[in-house]
């Protein structure tokens, strides 16, 4: 791309809000060059806005330096990365118009090689511990079948999903919505610092600018185009992390969730997404099966092998005839196992040496130590 171009691109991202489809159809027709000419030269107003919006770019537009702003970025180890660069994302084209102008890009790893195998984790800010545990045993979990963990950066479960990762030396991605220079919360500065160090730090806004409401809400749509799908760990009815999930939805990438108590708040937005379209996942091999490459599926899941589900259907039956106490007589098990009374007996001396049955006179019993697996603590039978 032509510095002319990158040049354009980086004004443009101070001068335009995020996501904005009338600037994304300006740029698709007419070129970045030609809007900033148009914006900040005095040129002929561009269609689709009022008088008063364009008076308003304009005004913004008087004190662009896109230099400055290039060189400031680099001072903090940051570049720009615009449509057509390698390192683009082709995946942020599905945005259409509301693709981002350009991105802001502090860290050393490739952002479209990371974002190849990727997956957003978002969730509540005031999350509860169990949200926490989650996120970062998400995030630990997708570090080690090397896949990289995009979120927010923000308190609650962003925070935990980029320590969990970065715990299990894995790759993370915190997207911003302000500069890459001035991490936001200012509570999350070292961790915003070690993850530019370790992966990498982006924004659509330009060095030193701030967040606001709608810019929050706006970066979630850049999560969810950049990953193969987003997990959703905690959110009430109204958390912006929905939001997230929506749009991943929209792009037609994978949309999970992690369930909670039902009588949790901060549950109950993940519940109606897994009412929908979402997919329940419970860890990191579950979100893999989804997102991760063919063939890399959850182990299956199962109650723990005992020792009795491993006897022939006979000696089963057998077994299952013998009351939970007390002996009974080699001819009124056979009734109740619905054999004869020299295959009971077999039977019963086969289970005599597996230690499950013992003799006690004329009759035979459960052993102490086979009643608690046979007929366990809340078994249906």
């Amino acid at each position: 791309m032509g510095d002319r171009v990158r040049l354009a691109r980086a004004a443009l991202t101070r001068i335009v809000e995020p996501g904005d489809e009338v600037v994304g159809r300006w740029l698709r027709e007419f070129g970045a060059e030609e809007v900033v000419r148009r914006v900040v030269g005095g040129g002929a107003p561009l269609p689709g806005v009022s008088d008063g919006r364009w008076a308003g770019l304009r005004a913004r537009a008087a004190d662009v330096r896109p230099e400055r702003d290039l060189e400031l970025a680099a001072g903090v180890g940051a570049r720009l990365v615009c449509p057509g660069d390698a390192e683009w994302p082709a995946q942020l084209d599905d945005l259409g118009d509301t693709r981002p102008v350009a991105l802001w890009v502090r860290g050393r790893p490739s952002l479209r090689m990371w974002a190849l195998r990727s997956v957003g984790v978002v969730g509540a800010r005031a999350c509860t511990d169990y949200g926490a545990r989650i996120a970062a045993s998400l995030g630990a979990g997708l570090a080690e079948r090397g896949s990289v963990v995009v979120s927010g950066g923000a308190y609650g479960v962003d925070a935990a999903a980029h320590r969990g990762t970065l715990g299990a030396s894995g790759a993370t991605v915190a997207v911003l919505a302000c500069g890459v220079d001035r991490p936001y919360p200012r509570g999350h500065i070292e961790l915003i610092e070690r993850i530019a160090e370790q992966g990498l730090v982006i924004a659509e806004l330009p060095p030193g600018d701030h967040p606001t409401r709608s810019r929050f809400i706006l970066r979630n749509r850049v999560i969810a185009a950049l990953t193969r799908g987003t997990v959703v760990v905690e959110a009430a009815y109204r958390s912006g992390a929905l939001g997230t999930a929506r749009w991943a939805q929209r792009l037609g990438r994978h949309t999970m969730g992690v369930p909670g108590p039902v009588t949790s708040t901060l549950s109950a937005g993940v519940h109606e997404l897994l009412r929908g379209e979402a997919v329940l996942v419970t860890d990191a091999a579950e979100v893999m099966e989804l997102v991760g490459d063919m063939g890399e599926l959850a182990p299956p899941r199962r109650g723990p092998v005992l020792p009795h589900d491993l006897l022939a259907p006979g000696a089963a039956a057998v077994l299952a005839a013998l009351p939970s106490r007390g002996a009974v007589g080699a001819g009124d098990i056979a009734r109740a196992a619905g054999t004869g009374v020299d295959d009971a007996i077999g039977r019963l001396y086969e289970l005599r040496s597996l230690g499950f049955v013992e003799r006690l006179g004329d009759g035979w019993q459960l052993t102490r130590q086979a009643i608690q697996p046979v007929l366990p603590e809340g078994d249906d039978q």
